[in-house]
C-alpha cells in the first residue's frame, strides 16, 4: 500500500492567517500522528509550504482529511497536492513492506 505525500504551497499574502491558525493546525496534524495517519510532517525552511506524509487507503480519504485541515478550511493554502507514493528503501519501507518486497520494488526505484 502506497503512503501519499501532501505538499502544501504558502505564499506570503497567507503568512499572518497561518500564524493566527497555526495552533489549530498542529492540533489537528498532532491527533492524526496519534492515530498512526499522519507519519510525519513540517514546513520547508524556504517557508514556500509543507508536507505531510500520510498513511492512508486512497488518495479520496487523503482528500478528505486535508479538508479538515484548519490552514485548508481558512482558504491558507492556495494550493496542495496528493501524490502516491512507495518508499523502497529506509525506515518507512522497512515498517511496510513483507520480506522479499523491497528486493522486488528496487528495480522500479
Amino acid at each position: 500500500m502506497p503512503l501519499f505525500a501532501v505538499e502544501y504551497t504558502y505564499t506570503a499574502e497567507t503568512a499572518l492567517g497561518r500564524d493566527t491558525h497555526r495552533a489549530a493546525h498542529r492540533a489537528w496534524l498532532a491527533a492524526l500522528v496519534e492515530c498512526g495517519t499522519v507519519l510525519t510532517c513540517g514546513p520547508y525552511t524556504d517557508d514556500s509550504g509543507a508536507l505531510v506524509l500520510v498513511d492512508a487507503d486512497t488518495a479520496e480519504t487523503v482528500r478528505s482529511l486535508v479538508s479538515d485541515d484548519p490552514f485548508v478550511v481558512h482558504g491558507l493554502v492556495p494550493q496542495h497536492r496528493i501524490t502516491g507514493w512507495t518508499p523502497v528503501l529506509g525506515c518507512l519501507a522497512g515498517a511496510r513492506t513483507r520480506p522479499g518486497e523491497v528486493e522486488a520494488d528496487r528495480s522500479r526505484t
